[in-house]
């Protein structure tokens, strides 16, 4: 039998796939939506309403970056002023009120038997302070962070040194020397360990503050950037629509380009304000503030070392078994004390901040003074002599201390209110920018596209 002729097939076009013609549906979106494009650009609305697209789409992701790093920055300066900072003084008052506590400890035992009221009270209100802000610190601290690691140390010494300390004033009621021991132990225990633990603490929370701040003044370049090109697309676009109607105002696109630039010039105002007056704060307060802390706690331990000298007599030596080790660490205590007054007074930019430095310069001066005299009667054999003139009321060192750190706290005070001022002028210039800059984005978005459908009215 004849076999059966070939069963006709399409002809084949230009541009058809071998195999016959592509079924309905068989291109991809991809492909047809690259041909749309291609036609709508070849005239003259398609390529208004691509320009409308792109105009709105660049406003809004202006307003959106705007307001994310702009967001960024406003958190970043409210921890400094809220978390970190306060963080970092706290820190500051717990080595304080150990330094002092500790003091307060050997300044009773010297007293005698009868240790006054007035200076048990200020050891208990200093261990108080300490253990107060300890918790406050725990919980406002991440639990697997190194300041975390630091509290645990402080809580878990801070018992044994107390515990020492009523030791000692228990052995010295009763008249022992071994009171004497027990409170060198307890001084011990201050200056290897829990000291060593509430200095690592504020240094960590120190660094914390300066991490925010370097956050909070960054300067958000990639939002500056984005504004820049979406002004410069609105401006073209103006401008082209000019040069193809000789209409020198298109509302829509005016209103656009000044939303925009309304967001442009607030984030560069806005910011530039808030990073010079968060320079003021590091600059004035910041700064200021870590001197003086380590001034007062060079003043502090100076203090401490001064009390031990007469409660050890000579016992404890420096390492080459020479000098008196307390003695020793307090002329290198008040050497540093010192050093971080002249800082102090450099660093500080006005008669508030000054005079309270002056007041402390004059009184260490008479501290060292009433000191040498103290060591030359001691060194006479005037035991009872030498302790009237480091603890007794009139005329002593430690009169002379108690103003130092009086002045100190002055001092302190006025840095702390300068920080707080310019830190929240600082964060209050950011304030509103978030909301203002997307809200503006969107009123630019809908001026670009109503001033774009404005021109393709013209077409219908």
């Amino acid at each position: 039998m004849p076999s059966s002729p070939p069963s006709p097939s399409a002809p084949s076009g230009p541009g058809s796939p071998p195999g016959g013609p592509v079924p309905p549906g068989g291109r991809g979106a991809w492909a047809v939506g690259k041909e749309r494009l291609r036609a709508a650009a070849t005239t003259e609305p398609g390529r208004l309403q691509i320009l409308g697209a792109v105009l709105a789409v660049l406003v809004v992701v202006f307003g959106a970056v705007t307001a994310f790093e702009i967001s960024d920055r406003a958190s970043s300066a409210d921890d400094v002023v809220s978390r970190s900072q306060p963080l970092s003084a706290d820190a500051a008052s717990i080595y304080r009120s150990l330094a002092d506590a500790d003091t307060a400890a050997a300044s009773g035992f010297l007293a005698g038997a009868q240790e006054p009221a007035e200076v048990h009270k200020r050891y208990t209100d200093d261990i108080a302070t300490a253990s107060r802000l300890l918790v406050k610190a725990a919980t406002n601290t991440d639990g697997s962070s190194e300041s975390a690691r630091e509290i645990a140390t402080l809580n878990e010494q801070l018992p044994r040194y107390t515990g020492l300390v009523e030791r000692a004033r228990a052995a010295n009621r009763q008249g022992l020397p071994l009171g004497g021991a027990y409170l060198r132990y307890a001084n011990q225990q201050m200056t290897t360990q829990l000291l060593p633990a509430a200095e690592r603490l504020y240094e960590a929370e120190t660094k914390r503050l300066h991490e925010d701040d370097t956050s909070a003044r960054a300067w958000p370049w990639l939002s500056l950037a984005v504004g820049v090109i979406a002004l410069g697309a609105l401006v073209w676009a103006q401008r082209r629509t000019y040069l193809r109607t000789n209409r020198v105002f298109n509302h829509g696109l005016l209103a656009a380009t000044a939303a925009s630039t309304v967001v442009l010039l607030w984030l560069a105002v806005g910011h530039t304000v808030a990073r010079a007056e968060l320079n003021d704060a590091r600059e004035h307060g910041q700064n200021s503030l870590q001197v003086l802390n380590d001034a007062r706690i060079n003043s502090l331990k100076a203090r401490a070392n001064e009390n031990l000298t007469l409660v050890a007599r000579g016992a404890v030596l420096t390492d080459d078994g020479k000098k008196d080790k307390y003695e020793t660490d307090y002329s290198t205590g008040m050497g540093k004390l010192d050093t971080a007054l002249a800082q102090a007074r450099e660093l500080a930019d006005d008669d508030a901040g000054r005079d309270p430095l002056a007041e402390a310069a004059d009184r260490v001066a008479q501290w060292k003074q009433r000191h040498a005299g103290a060591r030359a009667t001691d060194d006479a054999g005037d035991y009872d002599g030498a302790l009237a003139k480091v603890i007794g009321a009139q005329d002593s060192t430690g009169q002379s201390f108690d103003q130092v750190d009086a002045a100190l706290e002055k001092a302190l005070a006025h840095e702390q209110r300068e920080f707080t001022r310019s830190a929240g002028d600082g964060r209050g210039a950011l304030s509103g920018l978030p909301v203002g800059a997307a809200v503006l984005a969107v009123v630019a978005a809908a001026g670009a596209v109503m001033g774009i459908n404005r021109r393709l009215s013209e077409y219908r």
